[in-house]
């Protein structure tokens, strides 16, 4: 098997790998399974029907909608970034020391990054429709798919920042905590009743405004600002290219690196890098 066939396998390969990793993530699943649906039902009983009013930055409108419908969003995309952020960093942290053995013995870059995307593709797919479905359970929003694509991109976007983390990061404490917090400030502050009138420009610069206006946008208006999605993809593709240097450098080859003998007593000599 040469060529195109063989890249094709290794890219099969490690997607299957890949795959198995997240099943084996038990308590990824029962974050997925049950503390998405948990979390938003609750804050959407919790929270007043009383109606409140934003500022929607994508259209320049000001936004009347009810308290629970406008507080479930942020809840979901709160839960989203954070589950699939923490699952893509779990997988690529523990998976980083084979990783590198494997490209040691020749296993292409290439193809173990695309399984990380592919799994990356596939779990966010899965919980943005599982998301979506329980949203329109407690009301309806006027556009569902636009919805659900909304979810999507913060949920790739959040994939890659997972994956960039646990190429940089040296420690699973740290980068989890790095995961959750950026995934709590980012809509947190972008939430409609903590900042209604979003009259702070550097909202525009959280990882999650794309998604927060398009997202609110399909929920209460009959637009749609996808340009405004498309900033996600910028931030997918800043994490990803950061985590795939940063992957080159610590698998990189080192046996080909020259050494020089030196002396340490006479007759004896050993190798020393150059």
């Amino acid at each position: 098997m040469t060529g195109p066939r063989l890249s094709c396998a290794h890219y099969l390969t490690a997607t299957r790998f890949a795959l198995l990793e997240h099943l084996r993530n038990r308590f990824a699943m029962v974050l997925a399974v049950l503390f998405i649906p948990g979390w938003t039902s609750l804050v959407y009983r919790v929270v007043s029907e009383e109606k409140a009013t934003f500022l929607l930055r994508a259209s320049g409108d000001w936004v009347t909608a009810p308290g629970d419908q406008l507080s479930s969003l942020p809840a979901a995309l709160n839960t989203v970034t954070a589950i699939i952020g923490f699952m893509m960093f779990t997988v690529t942290f523990r998976s980083s020391q084979f990783d590198q053995r494997l490209t040691m013995a020749g296993y292409p870059r290439a193809a173990l990054i695309a399984a990380k995307l592919t799994a990356l593709l596939v779990v966010a797919v899965l919980i943005c429709a599982y998301t979506t479905v329980l949203i329109c359970l407690h009301w309806t929003p006027q556009q569902p798919i636009a919805l659900g694509l909304s979810l999507f991109g913060a949920a790739m976007a959040y994939g890659g920042i997972g994956v960039m983390l646990g190429a940089v990061l040296r420690g699973e404490l740290e980068g989890m905590f790095s995961m959750i917090m950026i995934s709590i400030v980012d809509t947190t502050l972008q939430s409609p009743f903590v900042n209604p009138a979003a009259d702070n420009d550097l909202i525009r610069y959280l990882p999650s405004y794309g998604t927060m206006q398009s997202g609110m946008s399909a929920g209460f208006l009959p637009s749609y600002p996808l340009p405004h999605l498309l900033l996600e993809a910028l931030w997918f593709i800043g994490a990803i290219t950061t985590a795939a240097i940063a992957f080159k450098i610590t698998t990189r080859d080192r046996s080909g690196i020259r050494t020089k003998p030196i002396r340490t007593r006479p007759g004896t000599t050993v190798g020393n890098h150059v």
